[in-house]
Order: C-alpha cells, then sequence, then structure tokens
C-alpha cells in the first residue's frame, strides 16, 4: 500500500488549499530509498487522523519538483496553510516522518 498519487494539476486543491495539514512524498519508480521508505508512507496514509498524505512522482511532474527546490528524492515536505512546514530528504523511520507532522 502507499499514499495516493496526485499530479500538478491536483496540488493547489489537494495540498495547497487543505484546511489539514498534508505530507506530500516526492518519489521515483528507480529510487531505492523511496522503494524503502514507501511502506511507511502507507502505513502512515492508512493510519492519518488530523492530516492528509499524497505521493508525486517526481518523474512526471518536473515542474513542482522545481518549484518546491526538490534535488533529490525520496523527500518530504510538511504543508500547513498552504506553506512549506518541514522538509527531509532521504529515508527515514516511521517515527521521524511522525515528527515531521508535529
Amino acid at each position: 500500500m502507499s499514499a495516493p498519487n496526485i499530479t500538478a494539476a491536483e496540488f493547489e486543491e489537494k495540498v495547497l488549499q487543505s484546511k489539514d495539514p498534508v505530507l506530500v512524498d516526492f518519489w521515483a519508480d528507480w529510487c531505492g530509498p523511496c522503494k524503502m521508505l514507501s511502506p511507511i508512507i502507507g502505513e502512515i496514509a492508512a493510519e492519518a487522523q488530523g492530516f492528509k498524505v499524497y505521493a508525486v512522482n517526481a518523474d512526471e511532474e518536473q515542474d513542482l519538483m522545481a518549484r518546491y527546490g526538490v534535488r533529490a528524492i525520496p523527500t518530504l515536505i510538511v504543508f500547513k496553510d498552504g506553506q512549506v512546514y518541514k522538509q527531509n530528504t532521504g529515508f527515514i523511520q516511521k517515527e521521524q516522518v511522525l515528527d515531521l507532522l508535529k
């Protein structure tokens, strides 16, 4: 299980206009650390209460990558009130991902 993928066309509505905090996972199929992180993100998405979780395919959404300065993946960005709140690049454990949401 993984987080639902969104496109640049959906980003404004689902992330920037969300009343809840949103965790966005920038990933790619070829990325080893992304594959390790994906099940953790899926678990968090399934358990999410009070926040939302989405994934963005880095290869397909280059504009979003550039817009948020994502130069390496996996990158996790937490958005609150339409703004970048916290960010992490690289693989981290579930507890560390959850800490980004605090």
